[in-house]
Formats: C-alpha cells, structure tokens, sequence
C-alpha cells in the first residue's frame, strides 16, 4: 500500500477537546505486537526498504539509504501531528514483521477533513500472504474508532495492487473513489497509468 508521501488516531477537533491527549500506546494481537516508531527501529526500515518487491508500488525500486533516513524523519515527525496517532512497528515474538501507520490525511489526494486518518502497511516481503498486514489492520481500525473517536479511515494504493486491495477489503474497507497517480513522469513506476484507488470505512459501518 501506497502511504501519501509515505503514505491509528482522532481528529483534530476531538484531540483539543481531552485535557490530555494520549500519545500512540503499543497495540497488541493475537500474534503481533505493535509498537510506536522509534530512532532504534531506523535499521529495520532500511532493510524493508532495501527489498525491490517490497518497494514494487511504490517507487519500483529499492529505496537508498539516504532516501530512508529522509523518510523515517518525516515518519517521526507525523506522529507529533495529532497525539495518538502515527507509525508503529510490528513484530511476532522477536521478529521484525513490518509497520503499519494511522495517521492524518497527508498530500495532494488526500483533503485535510477533521476526524479521518489514513490506513498504511509495508510488510518483509517473507510475511506476506501469512495474514499479519489484515491482523495487523484490523487493529489499527479498532484503535482508531473506538479509543480515539474517528469518524472515517481510508487507504489509498495503486490500481495493480490486487495484493494491497484485497487486505483493505479483508478488514472492511470498501472502495470508495479512482483517481490519477501523481507520481515522478521520469521512470515511472510500472502500472501507474492505470491510477490510484480509495478504500474507506465509517465507524457507523465498522460498528455495524
């Protein structure tokens, strides 16, 4: 899945309502732990980045290690946006499965509306098709609706993702819009003709 600009949580409105907003707590599933992106967890984002599946749709090739570091300080920063909210990074027992984020709307697709947040993932490419980006999801929606009061999370990816979108329909995303990929017209990425996709749930629709 595509974050914006990288592309969890609450809106602004309901974070300046609480005396003291919460800052982003570890999360736990049956298999994961989830814990709040740190400068310790640089070198684990090197690697996932390093893999040119993993960056497949997203830049079409392995990210450089200077491009890394840019991106995890721009990932520090965005937790400081909204208490609460931000990129965690997973595990299974000791090992490093990937990150996910919930996060603010962030870049051009994605219009600054009070109580949305994006939904993000980027797994090791050896943990995929083994459940953990759904289990790992799922959790961050739970967080997002019920400890901080979201009102709508959606995800963005590219239009050839199958993989991506099928995780976002597992945990009750439904597509919402189509629209043009905004990415670099010098070697684009491969299929980025074909555009973006938006998927979203309510809290009315998680609650059911």
């Amino acid at each position: 899945m595509r974050p914006a600009g990288e592309r969890a949580s609450a809106s602004a409105s309901a974070a300046a309502t609480r005396a003291d907003p919460p800052s982003q707590p570890i999360l736990r599933t049956e298999r994961l732990r989830l814990v709040p992106l740190a400068d310790e967890h640089l070198e684990l984002e090197v690697e996932l980045d390093a893999d040119p599946a993993v960056m497949r749709y997203l830049t079409g090739r392995a990210a450089s290690r200077t491009e890394v570091e840019q991106a995890h300080r721009r990932r520090m920063s965005s937790a400081h946006e909204l208490p609460g909210l931000g990129l965690w990074v997973g595990f299974t027992g000791d090992e490093f499965v990937g990150w996910w984020l919930l996060r603010p709307p962030n870049g051009p697709d994605q219009p600054k509306v009070d109580g949305e947040a994006e939904l993000g993932y980027r797994l090791r490419s050896e943990h995929w098709r083994r459940g953990y980006a759904s289990e790992g999801s799922r959790e961050l929606i739970r967080y997002g609706f019920e400890d901080m009061g979201l009102c709508r999370i959606f995800a963005q990816t590219m239009a050839v993702n199958v993989a991506s979108r099928a995780t976002m329909a597992s945990v009750g995303l439904t597509f919402a819009r189509a629209f043009p990929c905004h990415g670099p017209v010098e070697d684009p990425v491969p299929g980025v003709g074909e555009g973006e996709v938006e998927y979203e749930i309510t809290r009315v629709g998680w609650r059911g």
